[in-house]
């Protein structure tokens, strides 16, 4: 059984076409990434998931409860951190925190243990008193997640949680994250980051244009995608002229556009390499840098959109 089962989801707005018959298998005590460019139907899909919207077609479970037909069942279940900032102005951070444990009518005691735990938890200790509309955005940001640990839930949406965050207080949030999924939280989650993605994710799904265009672990996706490496490349000045004698190399993708730049993905990528060479030293070009790497994580992202994006031209 799984914590979040979703068959044939669409949702359209008249002729726009928001998620096109996606299909969702999310597993008990895992963190799922779903990751796509803007305007992909992530936001769409969240939204649809957690009931705010009715889908156009399809079924949505969600902890073994048909979420179309009873959404005030399931919402008392999940907590959601939208992407856009939701803050109260003039309360400060601890009474936030504790009014968000009353509207969730967590016991008295529990709520103070609780607003302590999360002002340790989420660096938040120093500024407790101080309202949130004098703080950063990036302190507010740690609120409006903060807060939705204050109720007793089995699953999360996190929507670009991080989005604000410095590096130390986005790493401090994933391995937070990471420590209470060991303790039975499933955490749906959308970053537009692909290093989060990797170091906190268990399964990994890419959508584009609504939709999905691989789940699997991130290791997994790097097997099946992640073959070929990225040659770049660095030439002393522009050689436009080089452009066409490129795109006649075969079995590989050339990013170039007549600048200084030029990266190469291929699964044969020594003998690729070899072709390039050959093809700027006979037009004496002269290179500055040269680098060979496995194509990371990002790199399938991105090619995976772009190929998509082609297709559908």
């Amino acid at each position: 059984m799984y914590c979040i089962k979703a068959n044939s989801l669409h949702k359209s707005y008249g002729s726009l076409i928001a998620v096109n018959g996606i299909d969702l298998s999310v597993k008990y005590g895992e963190v799922f990434g779903f990751l796509g460019p803007n305007g992909a139907g992530k936001s769409t899909t969240i939204k649809l998931l957690t009931t705010l919207i009715p889908p156009t077609s399809g079924s949505i479970n969600v902890l073994g409860i048909d979420a179309i037909a009873n959404p005030l069942e399931t919402r008392k279940k999940i907590g959601v951190v939208f992407q856009q900032p939701s803050y109260e102005p003039t309360l400060t951070v601890e009474k936030a925190l504790e009014k968000y444990g009353m509207m969730w009518d967590v016991d008295h005691k529990t709520r103070k243990d609780r607003v302590e735990e999360l002002l340790s938890s989420f660096n938040l200790e120093e500024i407790r008193k101080i309202k949130n509309e004098d703080l950063s955005i990036g302190q507010r940001r740690r609120v409006q997640v903060a807060r939705e640990f204050m109720h007793d839930m089995k699953l999360l949406f996190l929507d670009e949680p991080t989005a604000g965050l410095d590096p130390k207080a986005r790493r401090s949030l994933l391995d937070f994250l990471k420590n209470r999924v060991k303790v039975g939280l499933t955490i749906f989650f959308t970053t537009h980051v692909l290093s989060e993605a990797e170091y906190l994710c268990d399964e990994i799904a890419i959508i584009n244009k609504g939709k999905i265009l691989a789940v699997d672990s991130p290791e997994e996706l790097k097997n099946r995608f992640g073959r070929e490496k990225t040659i770049k490349i660095r030439i002393q000045e522009p050689k436009p002229e080089l452009l066409k004698l490129l795109e006649n190399i075969q079995d590989c993708h050339i990013d170039f556009n007549s600048g200084t730049n030029i990266t190469i993905r291929s699964g044969n990528s020594e003998t690729i390499l070899l072709q390039i060479l050959q093809i700027l030293n006979e037009n004496n070009v002269v290179i500055e840098e040269l680098s060979t790497n496995p194509t990371n994580l990002e790199e399938i992202f991105l090619s995976m959109v772009n190929e998509s994006d082609a297709s559908n031209s």
